[in-house]
């Protein structure tokens, strides 16, 4: 990291304080503040190291402030930055071309926020059932498992279990049928002639990185292709490199109908996510029907496109796959060392931690004393999801330093 220039700094703990009367509490937060950031690393306001291993939930899946991203977003800064849709620009179809060759699916529509991305899949499955399945008026249906996270907006959290997430925010929006995760015979079960789609995680990352067993995500794929309904695939944290390939459903060489982008699509720069689908499904939207102000907007579009030419080289998915062998044995040794299990795959992992020696939330308080920053999701459990720029030696020390931890 490059020397800043030398200015007067106020403590984390009289910012933390300041926030405290005019933030909303809807997060809580590891008691950090950060001011600087580079690569796998972050600097504190009191000029403390750590080293990311969360990613902003993949969201810096090319480490903080990569070259090629800041460049492209200094560059198209300095020429345009929003035309709104009314207008086109000379960014937006370079990125829709190249985001829809790297998925290898035929149609993008531009959104901001992974959530937006998941209400715009829902609008489109929906249209489409009742446009070329045949559903009649207001009867579709859509499953989706049990254990999701796929955002927080009203009609989202209508289908999670989670009840910090749900409580409280009712009525909730109809139209949904929960399955366990997992489970073909349960998700075969509950498709029947009103089903448009299927939507589910192909790795649940806030249950924990919970990963399926071998077939079932080419067993969702044949039950929604015999149904005629949509598979769609919420790829927003498991997409674009972190799991060692593109698309985590390239684990099974898995083609969905739809697939849905966001956080690492726009480089920890800004905020750029994306519906992609075959055409016949995307072609059911007309003018007017859906959008965004901001989505697609030739800044996002800008920094979009140099994310998309970072992977078409394969460099990061396979350097997350080598690495992924090297977080895999490093957990395996910490199993009965107060790990008590994990799920791993590429630069992603869940780890459950013996309860016996605190939460969740306690683990990644004592890791930030180590200098590595971790976030912990349900119980005991804490995720491992560090920029996939990450060296092997700092991967290890991340991992040393959690066996310090538990020790």
């Amino acid at each position: 990291m490059t020397t800043a220039p030398t200015k007067t700094r106020r403590s984390s703990a009289s910012l933390i304080e300041a926030e405290a009367p005019v933030l909303a509490h809807n997060y809580h937060p590891l008691p950090v503040v950060i001011s600087r950031a580079e690569g796998v690393w972050v600097e504190d306001v009191e000029g403390r190291r750590y080293l990311d291993m969360l990613a902003g939930y993949s969201a810096l899946n090319f480490g903080h402030r990569h070259p090629a991203l800041i460049e492209a977003a200094h560059r198209q800064l300095d020429a345009l930055t929003l035309t709104s849709r009314a207008f086109h620009h000379d960014r937006l179809g370079q990125f829709a071309g190249a985001l829809a060759e790297l998925t290898g699916l035929d149609m993008v529509l531009p959104m901001n926020t992974g959530a937006e991305a998941v209400e715009s899949g829902i609008k489109l499955a929906r249209k489409w059932a009742y446009e070329v399945k045949g559903v009649p008026a207001d009867q579709a249906t859509i499953v989706v498992a049990g254990g999701n996270f796929h955002g927080r907006t009203t009609t989202i959290i209508s289908f999670s279990d989670d009840d910090e997430a749900r409580a409280n925010f009712g009525p909730y929006t109809p139209g949904f049928r929960t399955v366990p995760y997992n489970d073909l015979a349960a998700l075969e079960a509950a498709i029947d002639d009103t089903t448009a789609a299927v939507l589910i995680e192909p790795i649940q990352g806030e249950a924990g990185v919970i990963i399926p067993d071998d077939g079932y995500l080419a067993g969702v794929r044949a039950a929604t292709s015999r149904a005629n309904c949509l598979f769609i695939a919420d790829e927003i944290q498991s997409g674009l490199g972190r799991t060692g390939t593109t698309l985590a459903v390239e684990h099974e060489q898995v083609v969905p109908d739809v697939i849905l982008l966001g956080k690492a699509l726009g480089g920890g720069i800004v905020p750029v996510s994306a519906v992609v689908a075959r055409r016949e499904v995307m072609s059911v939207l007309g003018p007017g029907q859906h959008g965004s102000t901001f989505g697609g907007n030739p800044l996002a579009a800008a920094v979009g496109t140099a994310v998309v030419d970072l992977l078409t080289t394969g460099e990061f998915q396979s350097h997350a796959a080598d690495l992924g062998k090297v977080l895999h044995s490093g957990l395996t040794d910490l199993l009965g060392k107060g790990v008590t299990a994990f799920r791993a795959r590429g630069l992603w992992a869940g780890v459950d931690i013996d309860p016996a020696l605190g939460t969740g939330r306690t683990i990644s308080e004592r890791l930030m004393s180590e200098g590595v920053l971790v976030k912990d999701t349900h119980g005991s459990t804490i995720r491992l999801a560090p920029p996939l720029t990450i060296t092997e030696h700092e991967l290890t020390t991340a991992i040393a330093a959690l066996g310090r931890v538990l020790a």
